[in-house]
Parts: C-alpha cells; structure tokens; sequence
C-alpha cells in the first residue's frame, strides 16, 4: 500500500515540477456513483450516490498523459430485508432499509493511453481519507391482533465513523471520450485494495465502486 502512495506522490511532483512547461490542462468532473462493500460481506445491494471533483492532466506524449484528481465520493453499500412472526394470536410483520454512507476524499492518479483521437483507456491508485460514516436506518412495523393493525414508521441516522479506517487504498481502470470543445465522458471501476473496518479480525471489506463521469477542460 505504501508503494501505491508513493507511486502516487512521486507522479504529482513530477507534474507539478513541469507543470509550467508542459501541455497541461485543468478541469472539473461530477457524475454517478454506484457502490458497493466486497469481500465478507453478504447481501449487500449497490448504494447509488455521487462523485464531484477536479482534475489536472499532463500530456507526457501525444498518446500518454498523467491525470491527478481530488475528488468527493459519497460511497458504500444498503440492505433491504422484512420479518413477520405470529405469537399467541400476534403477527408481526417488519420492512427494513438500512444505508451504509461512507464519504472519502479520494487522490487517485491515473495513466492515460489514448488509442484513438479522443479515446483513451486509463489505470493508476488511488488514496482515499474518509470524511464521515453513517448508518442510515428505516422502516415500517405493524402488530396484527384481533383483526386490528397498528403502523408504525421509523428512521434514525447513526455516526459510526470510528468503526472505520480514515484511510483507504483502491485500483481504478476505466475508459473515457474527450470531444474537441473540452467536454468529455468516463467511466472507472474503482476496486478496493484494503479493509475498511476497524478491529475487524479475520473480517474483510473493501469499497468497490463504478463511476460514470461526465467532465469539461478548461
């Protein structure tokens, strides 16, 4: 992980040091997220959230460049699930969402290789800081008895930021379309490379992510 970051760290120097010489280009991207937790973890649906964020790419070639990002990820997973019993004459019956809302500031830096005009597939790691977690919950009850049914709907926002790491490493590969005007498409499948959890023992988890971006250099 500490050869990802400092693979990282090495690029942006690099760019920043020829930055005033080079063909580089600042821009701005925002776009569709759609998350989900790997590894241990069972039935986890994917959570559809947002990206928003800039860029700076430096044109090493006419084929190849190096893109740094800083970039707001709204990321995790949700689970809908129901439960119903029947006791002494009782029924029960539950409907439940549950939403993991992890929110990171991610530093990916990628390589582009543009095998057409325009067209280009990228790869390159990415660092992650989380900026806050939360588990949130919803639902609806209701208790059946002699023939009468009482509802009820809840909801509750937890923080559970410390059950997380603040720290986070992934891959990304994508594929992106630049139009001649500035505007450009992406998408990148972003794979987790560590635990997110904390004290989580022989327990594994990690951030997957696709994201659809839609981007315009200045």
């Amino acid at each position: 992980m500490k050869k990802l970051l400092l693979s990282a760290a090495v690029a942006l120097m690099a760019i920043t040091a020829n930055a005033q010489d080079s063909g580089m280009t600042f821009g701005a991207k925002a776009g569709l997220n759609v998350a989900t937790i790997g590894g241990d973890v069972e039935d986890a649906s994917s959570r559809i959230s947002f990206h928003v964020g800039g860029y700076a790419e430096f044109m090493v070639s006419d084929k190849f460049s190096v893109q740094p990002e800083l970039v707001y990820s709204s990321q995790g997973t949700q689970e809908e699930y129901k439960e119903s019993f029947e006791s002494n004459g009782v029924v029960f019956d539950g409907e439940y969402e549950d939403k993991l809302k992890l929110d990171y500031i991610n530093l990916p830096v990628m390589a582009k290789f543009y095998v057409t005009e325009g067209f280009s597939l990228e790869a390159g790691p990415q660092v992650g800081f989380l900026i806050g977690a939360n588990v949130e919950s919803e639902g609806t009850e209701s208790v059946t008895f002699g023939g009468s049914t009482e509802t009820e709907s809840f909801s509750e926002e937890v923080d559970v930021k410390d059950s997380f790491k603040g720290i986070d490493f992934a891959v990304g590969v994508g594929a992106g379309y630049k139009l001649d005007g500035g505007l450009n498409f992406a998408v990148r499948y972003n794979l987790g490379l560590s635990n997110i959890y904390e004290d989580s023992g022989d327990f594994k988890a990690q951030n997957n992510v696709f994201q659809f971006s839609v981007g315009y250099s200045f």
